[in-house]
């Protein structure tokens, strides 16, 4: 139906320009009473000079929809083409002239309506269904000052008071909602009685931007034509019972500790009543797992933690919801499903709520659709709506609305009064959503005030009981972990270390299948000649390269039964254009990922690689959600650039650094952040380092328990930091995720010139669990957490003159360096972990150069990167085996600085020269050597 499209704003002007003609516009306007409604209506005022003639319409016009008429004329001479062929004339005009040519004239009573009548009166229908909602009773203080909408107006379409009780003809329509009903005869107030009731009550509906016609007609339907629902005594009693529990529950807490910021949910109380009706309602249609994301108020009600950030939990609950949809193969989406509590402000203030709707459509990031919630109290901690957005709703940005009130400000400490005190006078005197319910079951007889009674007193019991209860409660947490996690093991449990490496016949099972495409698949030449050396580095067993370790890092993960997920910008090519785990036919477009056909009948999900948005705060959060819902997974983000990490940051400070410290849930979350000095300015260097090394929970000046068979250090940490060299060692940290007996989130500052560096490769030797092999010890194949020089040192070597301690890309320069000028007596070690920090292999370093200088060279400047936070547990380290404090630390690195980097290449490279040849020079370093 053209009449539907939202371009009406040329059919209005085509009935401005018609009642041009006749009449002018009163400057005053008034409301005109109904037996029940009230109706807008401007005066109107006859003209006394005569009206401009239109201009004809070319035929060329005829054809447009019904919606872009212009004038009288136009709509008669459509008529006579359509009487004279019905085809010649736009689909939705021959609609409409069937319904009133056609039809209309077997009508008894209407045959002064014209056919311009006609269309203003349908106008007028479109109207209120897109307009409607701003004459909506949307404030139950009565404090907001709405102007009605002049596409309200009577007067526009040329109606006054004289025709309110005339009949008019309106068709039936192809459609849902009332139109569609059997009336086709219907007096000008019942159709504005009904449009009133519809859409001007106490909700106001807001959807024909939808543009899904299906959706907008189901809507619609709804809407304008909605079945009551019909509780009976028993039913209207439940609501009375949950309603009383969310009002008293509030009450006890305010009577117990009347000073502590509670965040309740005064003059929300509906809510509780609401979202269990909500629940039973779901549970009724299949719905058998919700995850809820709370906001500060109403938390302890509703019962569910809140990360305080306002909305930093919206993704972090869609991504949980996602995951487990996965898991219980929740193909169609509706046995899962996320629901989601706002406040008004943050709803409209805080991005990540756009970034989150963002992905609601996006094939592996939907979940079928999340239920929003937003609490309208009103006021944005204190601020008034006006100043709080531009926007009519606090909604607008999802186009939906909710809007109770509080009674509080922000916090029940905050005086409101001081910045709203009209607001909080009316509010004071404002019977509560409890004494407004109570009073309509008391006058339609269905309870009593025993019945009230008696639920208060039951209510009043059990939370003096459970208050009691609560003094000899200790938290345990088996408590706090789901079915997926039974077995793992908490930071004081011991947990032994595990191999990690592969045995040789599956590396190169996988590794065939992950380098072999179809026959008849024709790859870009540029990717068929990258998979061509990946196969020729399998059947070799050398050289192999970065991309190639974390494939068969992935791909030996699908084998052993893991789900395997990495998400972010670019990630199915790469941004540096190394992975390609996806691969483009060159002339069908068709698509075919290596990774999707490791084992039989895989499914599709099994490994999934996903381009996301363009947002880093919504996918990590996402990302977040899903990794806390199964241990066996790996869950990867990676940032386009690790500096682009910082627009993330609430994510890492709320949750993934103290997450298990809050709540006592762990995750396994990998970010990999590319980070590295490659001369491409300050926004595309650091990937901050040091804000994750600062944030890590570990004491600089106490050495834990080393012991490899009671080491429990990462357990007691909150996450690991790694700069990892090589890729065989990236292999074995990204296994190492899932194989042991409980979960740290694991920060990877990734590489991006090795990722191609002549060096920077690994044999297949280093990947497997073969005896004798590289990397081999007694516990089998591992991460390495520090690489010892590569020249072959006994366990004593008295002849070094210095040891260079150094973490990340950084190494193949300092090496460069040292073999150009054959120092020999340099030794470099490569710090792979950061943190948790390694103090056995760097102390089995210092008793190995007793006479050593102790160096620490890094890229970043002093300021940043990992000085800060290597340099009080390297000094501790040296502190224990008397070799020396804090002041015998040289540092060789760039100077401290407000930017991560210069954006000039040419200093760049003379900088990185600089440090290279300072941290191997003959010389002693004696002070600090910054550059």
């Amino acid at each position: 139906m053209g009449w539907l499209r939202a371009g009406s704003s040329v059919a209005k002007l085509a009935i401005r320009r018609t009642l041009s003609q006749g009449g002018s516009y009163a400057t005053r306007s008034r409301i005109v009473p109904s037996p029940s409604r009230y109706f807008h209506i401007t005066v109107f005022k006859s003209k006394t000079q005569t009206a401009p003639v239109p201009l004809p319409v070319p035929l060329s016009k005829l054809t447009d929809s019904f919606l872009d008429g212009t004038s009288s004329v136009y709509l008669e001479e459509l008529q006579r083409a359509w009487e004279a062929d019905p085809d010649s004339v736009d689909e939705s005009w021959d609609n409409f002239f069937r319904n009133f040519v056609g039809q209309a004239a077997t009508s008894p009573g209407i045959s002064g309506q014209t056919i311009q009548e006609s269309m203003r009166l349908l106008l007028l229908v479109r109207a209120y269904q897109v307009n409607g909602h701003m004459k909506a009773k949307l404030d139950p203080l009565s404090l907001e000052e709405r102007e009605i909408s002049d596409d309200l107006d009577l007067a526009l379409y040329g109606f006054t008071e004289a025709d309110l009780d005339r009949e008019f003809f309106l068709g039936v329509w192809r459609m849902s909602g009332f139109l569609s009903e059997n009336r086709p005869v219907q007096t000008l107030r019942s159709i504005l009685t009904r449009l009133e009731q519809a859409y001007c009550g106490s909700i106001g509906f807001e959807y024909m931007h939808v543009a899904d016609r299906e959706k907008c007609n189901w809507l619609r339907d709804k809407i304008e034509t909605p079945t009551p629902m019909q509780y009976n005594r028993q039913r209207r009693e439940v609501i009375l019972d949950r309603l009383i529990w969310s009002t008293q529950f509030e009450n006890f807490l305010a009577t117990k500790w009347t000073t502590a910021k509670r965040f309740g949910l005064e003059g929300g109380e509906t809510l509780i009543p609401g979202m269990k009706e909500m629940f039973d309602r779901a549970a009724d249609l299949g719905v058998e797992s919700i995850v809820i994301g709370m906001p500060h108020r109403g938390r302890l009600n509703v019962l569910v933690a809140n990360p305080s950030h306002l909305e930093a939990v919206d993704p972090v609950v869609v991504g949980k919801t996602r995951a487990k949809q996965y898991y219980s193969n929740d193909v169609d989406r509706t046995k899962n499903m996320a629901i989601l509590i706002h406040g008004d402000g943050s709803f409209a203030g805080q991005g990540v709520v756009y970034e989150t709707l963002h992905l609601s459509a996006l094939p592996n990031y939907t979940t079928g659709g999340t239920i929003h919630i937003v609490v309208n109290n009103q006021v944005a901690f204190t601020t008034d709506p006006r100043a709080g957005r531009s926007s009519q709703y606090c909604t607008d940005v999802a186009k939906a609305l909710d809007a109770p009130f509080s009674i509080f400000g922000h916090n029940e400490i905050d005086e409101p009064s001081f910045t709203q005190p009209k607001m909080y006078k009316i509010i004071r005197n404002h019977p509560s959503a409890l004494q407004i319910y109570q009073n309509k079951l008391l006058e339609s007889g269905q309870v009593t005030e025993q019945d009230i009674s008696r639920i208060s007193q039951k209510v009043s019991s059990i939370l003096n009981e459970e208050f009691l209860a609560s003094k000899d409660y200790v938290p345990k947490r088996r408590d706090w972990l789901s079915a997926y996690w039974t077995g793992f093991k908490s930071p004081e449990q011991l947990s032994r270390v595990r191999n990690t490496g592969v045995k040789p016949e599956i590396l190169k099972n996988v590794g065939k299948a992950i380098t072999t495409l179809p026959d008849n698949f024709k790859p870009h030449r540029s990717v068929k000649k990258v998979y061509e050396q990946r196969a020729q580095m399998i059947e070799t067993g050398e050289g192999l390269d970065w991309a190639m370790g974390e494939a068969l890092a992935f791909a030996t993960l699908v084998v052993e039964g893991n789900h395997v997920r990495l998400s972010g910008q670019d990630v199915e090519r790469g941004t540096f254009s190394h992975r390609h785990s996806v691969i483009h036919d060159q002339e069908t477009g068709e698509q075919y990922c290596p990774l999707d056909h490791v084992i039989i009948n895989q499914n599709e999900e099994m490994f999934t690689v996903s381009n996301s948005s363009l947002s880093e705060f919504g996918v990590l959060g996402f990302e977040l959600g899903y990794s806390m819902e199964n241990p066996n997974s790996l869950v990867m983000w990676e940032a386009q650039f690790g500096d682009f990490a910082n627009g993330a940051q609430v994510i890492f400070d709320q949750f993934l650094s103290s997450g298990e410290s809050k709540w006592l849930r762990q995750t396994g979350l990998v970010v990999l952040l590319p980070h590295g000095y490659d001369g491409q300015g300050p926004e595309h260097s650091s990937a901050r380092l040091e804000r994750f090394l600062q944030m890590s929970g570990d004491d600089p000046f106490v050495i834990p328990v080393m012991d490899p068979t009671l080491r429990k250090q990462i357990q007691e940490c909150n996450w690991q930091v790694v700069n990892v060299t090589t890729p065989a060692n990236y292999f074995h940290v990204l296994r190492r995720q899932i194989h042991r007996e409980f979960r740290k989130p694991l920060i990877v500052m990734s590489p991006k010139n090795l990722l191609r560096h002549k060096d920077c490769k690994s044999n297949l030797s280093e990947f497997d669990d073969v005896q004798g092999h590289p990397g081999f010890d007694k516990q089998g194949t591992r991460f390495k957490r520090l690489i010892k020089d590569q020249n072959i040192h006994s366990d004593l070597e008295e002849g070094i003159r210095r040891l260079v301690l150094c973490s990340g890309k950084v190494y193949y320069e300092l090496d460069d360096e040292r073999k150009k000028n054959n120092a020999s007596d340099v030794a470099i070690c490569r710090v792979e972990q950061l943190c948790p920090f390694p103090y056995d292999l760097i102390q089995r370093e210092l008793k190995r150069y007793p006479n050593a200088e102790i160096v620490w060279c890094q890229e970043e400047p002093m300021n940043m990167g990992a000085f800060s936070y290597i340099a009080p547990r390297l000094a501790t380290s040296m502190t224990s085996l008397g070799r020396g404090a804090f002041d015998d630390i040289r540092y060789v690195g760039r100077a401290p600085s407000a930017s991560t980097a210069t954006g000039f290449y040419s200093i760049h490279a003379k900088e990185q020269t600089e440090l290279a040849q300072k941290a191997i020079q003959p010389e002693p370093i004696k002070f600090n050597a910054v550059i």
